[in-house]
């Protein structure tokens, strides 16, 4: 895997390429120099096979609605995306990518009643594999 990251001042943004064989990954990035201690979690899940492509499709929407649903709702937390529509290539089924003033409230937001609510609902019952990866914009 190369890794090139470009960063465009002007336009506060950074550009992440990945490439992996004949793919390649770009990751942008919008930053605000005033957020120094921002920071942003990526959850990646796998669901359980035993699901059918319908059941899947159903289960992804209510995950994307429910932790989307969290925006403006929990102290800390500027953004949140969640993205379902995969590639063939792809071999995960949803992505989340939230952004947090600080990693307190990334924290913060992992504990929170409200995202355990989600959590404990929407996602932990269908998934078969986490991955996390949490890092300082």
């Amino acid at each position: 895997i190369s890794h090139i990251v470009v960063l465009l001042q002007s336009e506060q943004l950074l550009l992440h390429y990945f490439m992996w064989g004949e793919y390649i990954l770009i990751i942008h990035q919008v930053f605000n120099t005033d957020d120094e201690d921002a920071c942003r979690g990526i959850r990646l899940w796998k669901l359980k096979e035993e699901y059918s492509e319908e059941k899947k499709q159903q289960i992804k929407a209510e995950i994307k609605e429910g932790l989307e649903g969290l925006a403006g709702q929990i102290p800390g937390l500027t953004d949140i995306k969640v993205r379902i529509d995969c590639l063939s290539s792809s071999n995960v089924d949803v992505m989340l990518d939230s952004t947090f003033v600080d990693e307190e409230a990334l924290h913060n937001y992992s504990t929170n009643p409200q995202h355990v609510a989600v959590a404990d609902t929407k996602v932990r019952p269908y998934t078969a594999i986490r991955s996390c990866m949490d890092f300082e914009i």
